[in-house]
């Protein structure tokens, strides 16, 4: 947890976000929020599949107008992205989701909810009037379920997530050997096969019962993205969980392709999994993402200087982004293609921060 003594308009990089962060936070919540499971593969190949796509930029158009607003779920939004949802908020902020709420709000993207986060769903409805997501797990039978998506309707959650890659508690050998525990871990044995028993039968009893629009977060395969389109979902979700759950999985944005054309158009597609820098979402956006989720860049904007911080990372990584839509040469994420990329090999070895390679370098960086 961390005060706020930094103003935040300081910040003239995201380096400078991040070292702060890494300053205020204790070991524990460092190592959990910089941490994955096992080898921690998965998470670095997040980083090295978007160091593996290279830009190429077109020339001789008129970009003295630039914006990289962008519609989610019907409303227009000023950057296309969203918090995604983190349990333990409240490890890196004090007032965790609602704090989150507030910044969100204040700069204009929307937030997903975990229902692993506190201070939780109302209290975070009630912090701010932010575009939002509830995501579920799972640890309740099916009337335990209805119950939460009626308090997320009832509450102003414009769409409801349940997490699909989350069967088994991975183990995350950072928080084990630091001795982190964090307050939310599973220990109910009843609970957690309650989400191991999760099946696309789940799936069908949610769209026969519910209209609240259904998020599904985890999709790694285009196999999997067609059924979750046969089944009526309206967001398939790719994600890794941040390289938190299944070892020696690929980088979401290597598989953010397989998922578009699996889905052809037929409902939403995010993704999250090591996304950092305004680079990092304009190449989500050209591979057909509608929407980009910010996990630990956000935690790290918390953490540094509270719900102001977060608001100054967003408008860091804003400028980011439109300098970068600028040079490729187009005005908007709607002109975005793959088209736009190619591959190419990675300059560096990945780090969970290797989007940051001047950490250390300079003082206070």
């Amino acid at each position: 947890m961390t005060d706020t003594t930094t103003t935040p308009r300081q910040f003239l990089t995201l380096q400078e976000i991040v070292t702060t962060a890494r300053a205020r936070l204790a070991p524990g919540p460092w190592a959990y929020l910089t941490g994955a499971t096992e080898t921690e593969t998965t998470q670095l190949r997040n980083r090295q599949a978007l160091d593996s796509l290279a830009f190429r930029p077109r020339v001789l158009n008129d970009v003295s107008k630039v914006s990289a607003r962008a519609p989610f779920m019907g409303r227009d939004m000023r950057l296309p992205v969203m918090l995604a949802p983190v349990g333990g908020l409240e490890s890196f902020a004090e007032g965790g989701s609602a704090a989150a709420a507030r910044g969100a709000a204040q700069f204009g993207v929307p937030m997903m909810l975990s229902s692993v986060c506190q201070p939780g769903l109302e209290p975070t409805a009630a912090a701010a009037d932010a575009l939002r997501v509830f995501q579920l797990y799972v640890r309740g039978d099916g009337l335990w379920v209805d119950d939460w998506v009626r308090r997320a309707k009832e509450h102003g959650y414009g769409a409801f997530c349940l997490t699909v890659d989350s069967a088994y508690y991975s183990r995350r050998e950072r928080d084990l050997l630091g001795g982190f525990a964090k307050p939310w871990r599973p220990t109910d044995t009843t609970g957690l096969l309650k989400q191991a028993a999760l099946s696309w039968d789940d799936v069908k009893r949610y769209k026969d019962r519910h209209d609240l629009p259904l998020v599904l977060k985890g999709i790694a395969t285009g196999e999997d993205a067609e059924l979750a389109v046969q089944h009526g979902v309206e967001v398939v979700y790719v994600s890794n969980h941040g390289g938190r759950q299944l070892d020696h999985g690929l980088g979401s944005i290597a598989v953010l392709p397989e998922v578009v054309a699996a889905v052809k158009g037929r409902a939403q597609v995010w993704v999250d999994g090591g996304f950092m820098r305004g680079t990092d979402v304009v190449k989500a956006i050209a591979l057909g993402a509608q929407t980009v989720g910010l996990g630990r860049l956000a935690c790290l904007g918390l953490a540094a200087a509270g719900p102001a911080g977060l608001v100054r990372t967003l408008e860091l990584l804003e400028e980011e982004i439109l300098i970068s839509l600028a040079l490729l040469g187009v005005r908007s994420c709607a002109e975005l293609t793959p088209r736009h990329l190619a591959v190419a090999p990675p300059v560096r070895m990945p780090e969970a921060l290797g989007a940051f390679p001047l950490l250390g370098e300079y003082p206070g960086v």
